[in-house]
């Protein structure tokens, strides 16, 4: 850290095949000095009764670590964890899971200051390396709360390609979101005095680039999901770099907040969410969407969103509350006029996947 950059980075990121059953000496390699030290596997119910036998084997080589099956994805859970560690003086959390375990793992570790390894079981996010934790609160709403990022992050290849196709597709929405909020980034620099930091845009436009343009078509290839683990760290890493989540959230992050807050009962994932919402977002910035078409459906990510639920009157509404959901965020939505009628259209084209 020099005198002009206040930010943190991992100290280890091992993207291996059956990287979970040798966590400890890579841990060993990287980060010795805390081999030995007390520690505690975060992680949820059913995560630790499919993955019995590797949560077991990581708490084994850790010194027979407690396992603790976390009960909500909540600020008041991590809270408890964090209580938990510092009155029994453990030194380091490990989180095996996805987005839910670890957010709530994340901010237990920031909130104890124990040593955090990251360790998922899907790539659904970019959460797995982002400085945010999103967490329930009152009412089961849900709050992005500033944290520190793993020391450590460790991707089990074998693990990845197991989990259901549906997580790998949302972490590649969350990663194709990163173009349309760049965009959003510079558009809101400009209105503004603040100023786009050139490295983090660079490292997410790095990002989504690695992944937009991948040779590799088979999300269940180590190849692919080596590229993606990459990808959603890097975004990760531009989040911390810039102190902000601008380098990855623009208006499509708008569109799916506005879903989570006013329409719960559409079951969509995080990373689904924004990759429908990227391709209005396009449209509204004056960019083409046919290189993203083309993507999404190598990929068999499907843009229809009656596929999920969502009538063309929930589709306008939801992109007029997007305008709300984040007082202060600049986007594209702050310079064009809420057209129903152009919404209608595009909630067309994409019905119709053209």
């Amino acid at each position: 850290m020099n005198q002009h950059t206040r930010f943190n980075l991992p100290i280890c990121l091992a993207v291996e095949e059956d990287a979970f059953f040798h966590s400890d000496e890579i841990i060993k390699k990287y980060i010795p000095d805390i081999i030995g030290q007390k520690t505690i596997v975060i992680s949820e119910e059913f995560l630790i009764g499919i993955y019995k036998d590797k949560i077991t084997d990581i708490s084994r080589d850790f010194g027979n670590a407690e396992i603790l099956a976390m009960q909500s994805a909540s600020f008041d859970e991590a809270v408890t964890i964090a209580k938990k560690v510092c009155t029994e003086d453990i030194k380091v959390i490990i989180g095996i899971g996805g987005g839910r375990v670890l957010d709530t793992a994340k901010y237990a570790a920031h909130i104890s200051k124990a040593v955090y390894i990251c360790m998922p079981t899907s790539l659904s996010n970019d959460s797995l390396a982002s400085p945010f934790s999103v967490l329930e609160t009152n009412e089961k709403t849900r709050m992005t709360l500033s944290c520190k990022i793993p020391t450590a992050i460790i991707v089990d290849t074998n693990m990845i390609i197991n989990a259901p196709e549906v997580q790998t597709l949302s972490g590649i929405g969350d990663t194709i979101a990163k173009h349309t909020a760049l965009y959003d980034w510079k558009l809101s620099a400009s209105k503004t005095s603040t100023q786009v930091d050139d490295f983090a845009y660079a490292l997410s436009r790095m990002s989504y680039d690695s992944v937009y343009h991948c040779d590799e078509k088979n999300m269940k290839s180590r190849v692919f999901i080596r590229i993606l683990s990459r990808a959603l760290v890097m975004g990760g890493l531009a989040m911390e770099i810039a102190g902000s989540s601008r380098p990855c959230s623009g208006s499509e992050h708008l569109f799916a907040h506005a879903i989570e807050e006013y329409y719960p009962e559409i079951k969509l994932s995080h990373g689904m969410a924004v990759a429908l919402g990227t391709l209005p977002a396009c449209i509204f910035q004056g960019q083409t969407i046919d290189g993203l078409l083309v993507f999404y459906k190598t990929y068999g990510l499907d843009v229809n969103p009656k596929s999920y639920g969502v009538s063309e009157e929930m589709f306008a509404d939801i992109w007029l509350k997007a305008r709300t959901v984040r007082k202060g965020r600049i986007t594209i939505l702050d310079e064009i006029k809420h057209d129903k009628a152009q919404l209608n259209e595009i909630y067309s084209r994409m019905v119709d996947g053209k």
